[in-house]
């Protein structure tokens, strides 16, 4: 995609080229739109720069039309305020995971927030670093902007334009909307996960050796930095703590439960938590936002070049329409397993196909 085929207009600033930053330069970068990078780190910036994320700015730079602040939680106020004074005539958006905490110290400060559209893009990875960035981070993934009564109607269209271009899918929220949603979605998750995780280190590696499936996806983002997410979770530390309490409480239940099934009631309350389980996953959004079920196919691969690569051409060859993919190595063996998710009136033929080229499923 060209310049002209752009919905940003002008050039744009990013202060913080961490992965975010650097990612959404690498997006811009694609367009052919005019990006400026500025870290407090020169490594950072350069680096970012290097990968292509756009250039770093210069003292005779004009102006900016968009000023886009992606640096850590705890400074996020004091850079948009500073980009405000800095640069009077463009728009500014921050991509903070936390949006109620910046705008509330703003407001206390007493700063012109006019030309301010605070945003987040629901998109990152377990690693940060420009040296992570990916021009499609964004692709299919939610972006919220947060616009109050005063947010003028340009403002707003610049900071949905980029997220537009980056190929998000916009959301408007409340600050205190997004924050509550994202304590539920994200955060909790990321305690959870992280938690879980850590009763990992006094196991055996007998133990340890059996994990699968279900412990990798569960402990997925335990991988995340502490750092970032000490101040995440501060900053939005109040429904945070509201959805501990709340699954604390569950917990205790469920505990209290099984440590004597056999007294009356107990067989239900555990089958009656794991069922609320089952609904609440029903209401995580499928492939294109939708809450439909798939089928899942394990397919033995075998642990040689090609073999991944061959399967999906198959299964293209086939018209089979493959709604999500998910790899498994076996440990200690040459084999590993692709889990693919297809329509359920599609599995059996799927299965069959399958099989009549040789290859093994579960």
């Amino acid at each position: 995609m060209n310049e002209l085929q752009a919905r940003t207009r002008g050039s744009v600033h990013i202060i913080g080229a961490g992965l975010l930053g650097a990612s959404i330069g690498l997006g811009l970068r694609e367009h052919g739109i005019d990006v400026t990078l500025e870290d407090l780190s020169p490594t950072t910036v350069a680096l970012a720069a290097d990968y292509g994320a756009g250039r770093v700015r210069a003292a005779g730079d004009p102006s900016p039309a968009l000023v886009i602040v992606a640096t850590p939680p705890d400074v996020t106020a004091d850079v948009v305020e500073r980009a405000l004074l800095s640069y009077p005539e463009a728009v500014v958006t921050d991509v903070a995971s936390v949006k109620l905490a910046p705008f509330l110290e703003l407001t206390r400060r007493g700063v012109d927030l006019t030309n301010y559209v605070g945003s987040h893009p629901m998109a990152g990875r377990e690693r940060g670093g420009a040296i992570m960035a990916r021009a499609d981070l964004f692709v299919g993934r939610p972006w919220v902007v947060c616009r109050d009564r005063e947010t003028p109607a340009e403002a707003l269209a610049l900071v949905e334009a980029v997220a537009l271009d980056l190929g998000a899918v916009l959301l408007e929220m409340t600050p205190d909307e997004h924050d509550r949603s994202v304590g539920l979605v994200s955060h909790l998750p990321q305690v959870v996960s992280s938690l879980l995780a850590a009763r990992l280190l006094p196991a055996p590696e007998q133990a340890i050796g059996l994990a699968g499936a279900g412990l990798r996806d569960t402990t997925r983002i335990a991988s995340s930095d502490p750092e970032l997410w000490v101040q995440i979770l501060g900053a939005n530390r109040e429904p945070v703590v509201e959805m501990l309490d709340a699954l604390a409480a569950d917990i205790a239940a469920f505990t209290d439960a099984l440590r004597d099934p056999a007294q009356p009631g107990a067989k239900r309350r555990i089958a009656d938590l794991l069922a609320a389980g089952n609904s609440g996953v029903s209401r995580i959004p499928g492939k294109h936002g939708s809450s439909e079920r798939f089928a899942v196919i394990t397919v033995i691969v075998d642990d040689r070049p090609g073999q991944i690569a061959r399967l999906l051409t198959e299964l293209g060859e086939l018209g089979i329409n493959m709604e999500d993919l998910r790899l498994e190595h076996s440990p200690g063996a040459q084999i590993g397993f692709a889990e693919i998710a297809v329509l359920p009136e599609v599995a059996e033929r799927a299965v069959a196909d399958l099989t009549e080229r040789g290859w093994r499923t579960l």
